[in-house]
């Protein structure tokens, strides 16, 4: 299929699975709806990467908002550091001088960082984003190989973000829920779980999402990092310095490191009144849906031991002789 003329009459050449009663349709071996594949096509032709891009990507549910926020707010540091020096500091203990004036107050983290496939080029027409100012912080869903070649080939950024399987798919499994009414209640487990295992899922399949890039960030240490929320929820100090330093803004203090962990913090977050009660234009989905609870582990509250010990012998096999280790 060529990427510049995808039409719908050509989702009927392709395979159709469903997920979450969503049909999918496969392309050069991942799932997609039919939207996200026609605009993946229209990025493949028109996006042109430059040398100071920046370009999350995730399978869904791992991670996805924290990292854009963190991203965001590492590249806002120095912008808000400068508003705090503006403001009256002599406030009541309520009035923490950190919120003010913190875009993260005003919309929800995806506004700032776009997913490429799911909001900018969905819109009709999409916007111009080589009028963008640099540096552009985008983000993506979609597995390395179909990403456009400006991207690969330039010297622009990747962090990617992944999450062990089980707690992925069990955050799926509640968001996509999100989505059904009280009559239908909540989607059977067990059939997304057989789809998950048998990769079809939104961008899936999982594992082999999850290996382009890793494999990517073994070649190109320096154009692709690697993060596993488990090691940031552990290491979170660590982890979002070495992130700053990869994203060349290093942090001058502790202050501003701890600035931006709280900035981000998942507690924070969901109880901004933006992601209390805004909607998400782009999913048609409440944003409170995108914080829930952020615990490594929740899979033990919903997945039984006979399909957890069938995950984890799906993921050593998968991931065997890879070098990458995702817990189980």
């Amino acid at each position: 299929m060529d990427s510049s003329d995808f039409t719908e009459s050509m989702l009927d050449q392709l395979p159709m699975e469903r997920f979450w009663d969503i049909p999918l349709y496969q392309w050069d071996g991942f799932w997609y709806r039919s939207y996200h594949l026609q605009a993946t096509m229209a990025l493949r032709s028109q996006y042109i990467a430059r040398d100071d891009d920046i370009i999350l990507a995730s399978p869904m549910k791992t991670g996805t908002t924290w990292l854009k926020a963190l991203c965001f707010s590492i590249l806002q540091k120095e912008e808000n550091a400068a508003r705090l020096n503006e403001e009256t500091l002599a406030k009541t203990e309520k009035d923490d001088p950190r919120h003010l004036r913190d875009p993260l107050v005003d919309n929800h983290p995806a506004v700032y960082v776009q997913t490429l496939e799911v909001q900018v080029f969905t819109a009709k027409p999409p916007p111009d984003v080589s009028a963008m100012e640099s540096p552009r912080l985008f983000h993506t869903h979609l597995p390395y190989t179909a990403l456009p070649d400006s991207i690969k080939t330039s010297n622009c950024k990747l962090v990617y973000i992944t999450r062990n399987p089980k707690d992925t798919l069990v955050s799926m499994w509640h968001f996509f829920n999100k989505l059904r009414t009280p009559e239908q209640g909540p989607y059977p487990f067990e059939q997304a779980f057989g789809s998950f295992i048998n990769g079809v899922s939104h961008f899936g399949p999982f594992f082999d999402h999850v290996l382009q890039y890793w494999n990517q960030s073994l070649k190109s240490p320096n154009k692709i990092l690697f993060l596993k929320y488990e090691d940031l929820k552990k290491d979170t100090k660590g982890e979002v310095k070495k992130l700053a330093s990869f994203l060349g803004k290093p942090f001058n203090n502790e202050k501003e490191v701890e600035d931006v962990i709280w900035r981000c913090s998942l507690e924070r977050l969901k109880n901004l009144e933006v992601n209390k009660n805004g909607i998400d234009p782009w999913v048609g989905m409440q944003n409170s849906a995108f914080f829930r609870s952020g615990i490594v582990g929740d899979w033990k509250n919903i997945m039984s031991k006979e399909f957890s010990e069938r995950l984890d012998q799906i993921t050593m096999q998968k991931l065997k002789d890879s070098g990458l280790h995702l817990e189980i």
